[in-house]
């Protein structure tokens, strides 16, 4: 039995996001075919997810031990280690993704649980899992050097050893005369197919 984390980051609801109408799909083609494999969703708005404080970093970069799985600080990071595979829902806000996406990435990055360091340097601890990110974009970034977010979770699931990455992208969904119910749809059957393979 695989693990799923569904992280969603988006401050509108199923009803109005793009993202999570694609997003939700994923996730009930993915149980359709994976019936024995438990899905965990973590909406963050929900969470309140807040930024960190400089009391918190002694626990974020010291030393782990048992008791540390019970600190409230790091149970994002524990609950994201014990998972096999992560479905990112997040659309691209001002070139990136919505700031609580990222704030939740500085809880999840934590020494001795995510990645540690050597004398060779940094060496993720998640190798062997494998992640999506399903996002929508206003217009067409895929290629263009202005798309940030999409590039920043791959490089940080890279540093935590996480080379699996798929991306299921819905461009141009603010452009005039665009069918966006289309693209959606488009959206959708990649999601579907992807999801049956994930």
């Amino acid at each position: 039995m695989n693990k799923v984390l569904y992280i969603k980051a988006n401050i509108k609801n199923e009803g109005q996001s793009r993202t999570f109408k694609v997003s939700d799909r994923f996730i009930e083609e993915y149980k359709k075919n994976n019936p024995q494999d438990e899905v965990f969703e973590l909406d963050l708005y929900k969470e309140n997810i807040d930024f960190l404080r400089p009391d918190d970093l002694g626990k974020i970069f010291g030393p782990k031990d048992e008791a540390s799985k019970e600190s409230p600080l790091l149970k994002y990071a524990y609950q994201f280690a014990e998972a096999d595979k992560y479905v990112f829902a997040a659309p691209m806000w001002n070139l990136s993704f919505p700031a609580i996406l990222k704030a939740y990435i500085d809880y999840i990055s934590v020494v001795g649980i995510t990645f540690k360091y050597t004398a060779e340097g940094p060496v993720g601890l998640l190798q062997g899992k494998k992640a999506v990110h399903i996002v929508s974009r206003g217009g067409e970034y895929g290629n263009a050097p202005y798309e940030m977010g999409d590039r920043y979770l791959r490089t940080i699931l890279g540093f935590f050893g996480i080379a699996d990455i798929e991306t299921i992208a819905i461009e141009n969904v603010d452009v005039v005369g665009v069918n966006v119910d289309e693209k959606i749809e488009e959206g959708i059957s990649k999601a579907s197919l992807l999801a049956k393979e994930f």
